[in-house]
């Protein structure tokens, strides 16, 4: 039925230029899926002046990488990449297309996919394949995080999901891994683009970016007051690491959105997290999945915390902290 639908393909996301690492993420989940398929990984590089990263995208694991290169791509614009990549589609027919759930990510996903009329399945977390049917099982949190919905697309083609930055590994590059590099035509003018890009402002929000933080110290409604989260800071100082909190503790206003950890806020992947004084709900801990190691504090034994954690520390989230701190500081001398 779907005989001349081949591949997995990848819309990589770039800015300035550059391939977000997102990309590489998921050239890794489709090097996994199309081995077996028995398919090869496509990756589409769009943008202005973007074809020295080829070579990077076929020693991370693609097969072919398809370069669109003109100036009216030199910013994403839903109208002109949407067009670009359709207009290929119509000519290569892939089994499966995966997407990063950046912001243009998630603008540029439900435009394809209403453009081929097929599903999209948005904000995944953990993807598997089935060989007997070749059908990917998208798993994504539903229901405010509470369930964990497992959806195929067993009628329709090409197979497609958007996928969370920071929730798979990058795959290990394989330097001089040979691939085709393909420089496609791009048809586009500017009466095929609606918006204008004016100005790019750029707004120093003067806080950290903890979706690159190697080390985070997290904290959760279990450290019971804003002066306690003085001494994860400080705990967070100490271990060249950076704060994080759970969504009730921005909904309190004692921290901003861009320190929330978990479904609603940032997917992280740090070499170690400390979780003090959070549960695990099921909305938190759909955020912290890639991380190396988790490490859980926590006074109440049967959190379910402890469930997803690699050590536990049944304690008092404080008091522990500050013995960490001290252990710490007597290390570093």
């Amino acid at each position: 039925m779907f005989e001349e639908y081949k591949g997995v393909y990848v819309i990589a996301d770039c800015f300035d230029g550059q391939v977000r690492k997102v990309t590489y993420e998921l050239i890794g989940q489709a090097r996994l899926i199309a081995d077996q398929l028995h398919e090869d990984v496509h990756t589409l590089l769009l943008g202005a002046n973007v074809a020295s990263e080829a070579q990077s995208l076929v020693e991370y694991g693609s097969d072919y990488v398809h370069v669109f290169e003109h100036p009216l791509l030199a910013r994403y614009n839903t109208d002109g990449y949407t067009k670009v990549i359709t207009d290929f589609f119509a000519k290569d027919k892939p089994n499966v297309i995966l997407i990063g759930a950046t912001n243009d990510g998630r603008d540029l996903a439900p435009r394809i996919s209403g453009r081929m009329k097929n599903g999209v399945v948005a904000d995944c977390t953990i993807l598997s394949v089935s060989t007997s049917d070749g059908l990917v099982e998208w798993t994504r949190p539903a229901l405010g995080g509470n369930i964990l919905a497992e959806i195929i697309c067993p009628e329709h083609r090409p197979q497609m999901g958007s996928v969370r930055p920071n929730v798979f590994k990058m795959p290990e590059r394989q330097e001089g891994r040979q691939g085709h590099i393909n420089q496609v035509e791009v048809q586009l003018t500017d009466a095929d683009i609606r918006n204008r890009f004016v100005e790019m402002i750029k707004v120093d929000m003067n806080d950290v970016n903890i979706e690159e933080a190697e080390i985070i110290v997290a904290g959760g409604r279990g450290m019971g007051s804003p002066e306690n989260f003085k001494i994860l800071e400080e705990l967070a100082d100490a271990l060249g690491g950076v704060l994080g909190v759970t969504r009730p503790i921005v909904e309190k206003g004692w921290y901003p959105l861009s320190r929330q950890v978990g479904q609603t806020g940032k997917t992280v992947a740090p070499k170690l997290y400390l979780a003090f004084g959070i549960s695990g709900a099921i909305q938190h801990t759909a955020g912290i999945t890639g991380s190396d190691m988790i490490v859980a504090i926590n006074n109440d034994p049967e959190a379910s915390i402890f469930k997803v954690c690699d050590y536990g520390i049944v304690g008092d989230a404080v008091e522990v902290a500050r013995e960490m701190i001290a252990k710490t500081r007597a290390i570093k001398g």
